[in-house]
């Protein structure tokens, strides 16, 4: 099996080629610059990809896109956030329907933001899109898979959570906070927390690779949990306080829309169909998670 990445360099996508090659499988990695590799293949999100060097490729997953959390959103970054996703996917999946030979498969990422937010509800993939701009991206960036899905290849979109890991992501950037017992809830604490580990994000995307799923499915560990219980769960693991709060006017003061959408918002997002399909959860509650990434 060839397999072809985007978004290689992420946290997702390096641990996903490291697995793949692990298992003996051919990856190549699609990059916006020069290929200076022999796994290497050009592609610009608004422009072209060299399709001629992805023939025999079966599987291409799509996990390129700028990071919601890694700057303060304005409205810059923002139409940053959109295009990078809703161009880049629109443009990938043109060029492999144009293909003499397409792949078979396209697992193209999301986000549970699809589901905006949902208070104390449960929802799964049977539910509705929700509002607001994460929800909205998260619509069009799906239905961006359209030329991809007309031209007869099969595409999987993993609505991916929060991803758990100690090298990187939210977790990666609390930890030093809360080893210096500094951490705390964030606003009232009561919100909803759907997370899966990295571990566990890398071997359900190698199961839906492997697998005959299709349209989406949300990729988060089967017990969420409040924002509170993660952080009592957090100090705890490390043996630290969490007396803190910070307050919403704070969130918002430095992370602009991302407080409301990313920090504060409720999201009880269960996974019904990788449970349905069997997977095998290796974290399936916050204990057991902690457990295995913390050091």
């Amino acid at each position: 099996m060839q397999i072809a990445i985007t978004g290689s360099t992420g946290l997702i996508g390096k641990a996903l080629v490291r697995a793949l090659r692990d298992e003996g499988l051919t990856v190549l990695r699609l990059v916006r610059r020069r290929p200076a590799a022999d796994d290497e293949v050009r592609w610009d999100p608004f422009g072209e990809v060299d399709t001629a060097s992805l023939e025999g490729v079966d599987v291409v997953v799509h996990l390129a896109g700028a990071g919601i959390g890694d700057r303060r959103w304005t409205d810059c970054y923002k139409q940053e956030i959109r295009d990078s996703r809703i161009e880049g996917t629109r443009t990938l999946c043109r060029a492999l329907a144009a293909m003499d030979d397409p792949p078979s498969l396209l697992v193209s990422s999301s986000a549970v933001g699809y589901y905006g937010c949902t208070g104390d509800r449960t929802v799964d993939e049977d539910s509705p899109p929700g509002e607001g701009f994460l929800a909205d991206v998260c619509r069009d960036w799906e239905a961006a898979t359209a030329p991809a899905a007309e031209a007869g290849i099969r595409v999987v979109i993993p609505r991916t959570g929060v991803v758990l890991a100690r090298e990187g992501g939210t977790l990666g950037r609390m930890l030093p906070l809360f080893r210096a017992g500094l951490g705390g809830r964030l606003g009232s604490g009561r919100q909803w927390f759907s997370w899966i580990t990295l571990a566990d994000e890398v071997a359900a995307l190698r199961f839906l690779i492997g697998g005959p799923l299709e349209g989406p499915v949300n990729l988060t560990a089967p017990e969420p949990v409040t924002n509170a219980a993660y952080t009592t769960a957090l100090g705890r693991a490390l043996h630290r306080p969490t007396p803190f709060a910070v307050p919403p006017f704070a969130l918002r003061l430095a992370l602009g829309g991302l407080a409301d959408e990313g920090v504060l918002v409720s999201q009880r997002v269960l996974p019904a169909r990788l449970t349905a399909a069997n997977f095998g959860f290796r974290h399936p509650d916050l204990a057991s998670a902690l457990a295995g990434i913390l050091p």
